[in-house]
């Protein structure tokens, strides 16, 4: 019997491009090759995409070693460089010809992990790894996340949003609004993206017009939101129907807050499995991130974000990713280990629960 044939999606349009590269090459190292057979496809910035020599040549890249040692634009002109004339390479979208059995997506951000590529797959009738179009494009979207959630009993932060056409148009009415609502500190951050990308941790109201500013020019919409002050707490959940929930897991930011480059370029942070809370809360996150992940209509794999209050003990969620990191520094597959499921197997069960899934 032949191998399962595995398309392995990443790059992307979005700013989270690079991450998906380094998560992609993580995944790649743990694709069982007795039993699947990988094909990589690469998306480059401008969209088109890439298979063959190409595509296996920037999922080689030491992409985590580069964003280290030089800057992003050098890294991005480097990455532009290895798709030019390379016509030959380019992937026709004819999914059957290649005889691609299931699609893994590692697309972080925008045109990965809100539902465009899913439908696309779809169309196709390719089966893929993590939630459909619906989930995928309800948890990007931050705002539309903490209503579900609130309808679900699900307690969230304090916040409002801004449309962006209105704020650039007009910014008075925002700045007025946002700061009669809310006290320093406070967040603004654009409502669809990820990797803390144009997130500003407002500390003066002199700071406010900067971070719209930010945060208006990457996305149609964004969020202020109160800063809790409290511990940050992942979980990551792994199914279908019937999902489970690992052990929670705390971070501890090493900046300000949790940005890009503590994420990413600094590693700073310090990461506790488990999180240092009792027995009684850790199971309070695993029961929360359980209704979240079915609230929103998640399959396959999310890691749910909560905050847990200083002052009340209560658990705030934060956000759903229904793509998360696979990099060495990703909370979720170090989630899941410490859970028992080690990465090999846990690519393994992600792929059988898209093929489970397009068989119901």
């Amino acid at each position: 019997m032949p191998n399962t044939v595995v398309a392995l999606l990443f790059g992307g349009k979005s700013s989270e491009h690079e991450i998906s590269i380094i998560s992609a090459k993580a995944i790649a190292g743990h694709i069982d090759g007795n039993k699947y057979t990988l094909y990589p496809l690469y998306i480059s910035r401008d969209g088109k995409w890439f298979r063959g020599r190409t595509a296996r040549a920037v999922l080689d890249l030491d992409m985590a070693g580069l964003l280290k040692k030089q800057s992003l634009e050098k890294t991005v002109h480097q990455l532009h460089a290895m798709t030019e004339n390379r016509d030959e390479d380019i992937f026709s979208f004819n999914f059957q010809k290649e005889a691609i059995d299931v699609a893994f997506p590692i697309l972080h951000g925008t045109f990965g992990e809100d539902g465009k590529v899913q439908g696309l797959l779809e169309m196709f009738g390719i089966p893929y790894t993590g939630s459909n179009v619906q989930a995928s494009a309800m948890t990007m979207d931050k705002d539309v996340t903490k209503i579900c959630a609130m309808q679900a009993g699900i307690a969230v932060a304090e916040y409002m949003t801004v449309l962006s056409v209105d704020y650039l148009k007009n910014p008075s009415p925002a700045i007025d609004r946002i700061s009669e609502r809310f006290t320093p500190p406070f967040f603004v951050k654009p409502a669809n993206l990820g990797s803390s990308v144009g997130i500003t941790k407002v500390h003066t109201f002199d700071e406010l017009p900067g971070a719209l500013n930010e945060a208006c020019e990457l996305d149609v919409k964004v969020l202020a939101e109160k800063a809790i002050e409290g511990r940050e707490v992942e979980v990551a959940v792994l199914g279908n129907k019937d999902p489970v929930a690992s052990v929670p897991g705390e971070i501890e930011p090493g900046r300000d807050f949790y940005d890009y480059t503590d994420k990413y370029i600094s590693n700073t942070a310090k990461l506790y499995i488990p999180a240092r809370i009792d027995e009684t809360v850790q199971e309070a996150l695993k029961h929360e991130a359980i209704n979240a992940y079915r609230a929103l209509g998640c399959s396959g794999m999310s890691r749910i974000d909560f905050f847990v209050e200083n002052s009340t003990g209560k658990i705030i969620l934060n956000e759903i990713n229904t793509i998360p990191g696979f990099t060495s520094i990703s909370m979720y597959p170090m989630l899941m280990e410490r859970t028992g499921i080690g990465l090999t197997e846990l690519v393994d069960t992600l792929l059988q629960l898209a093929l489970e899934k397009s068989l119901a």
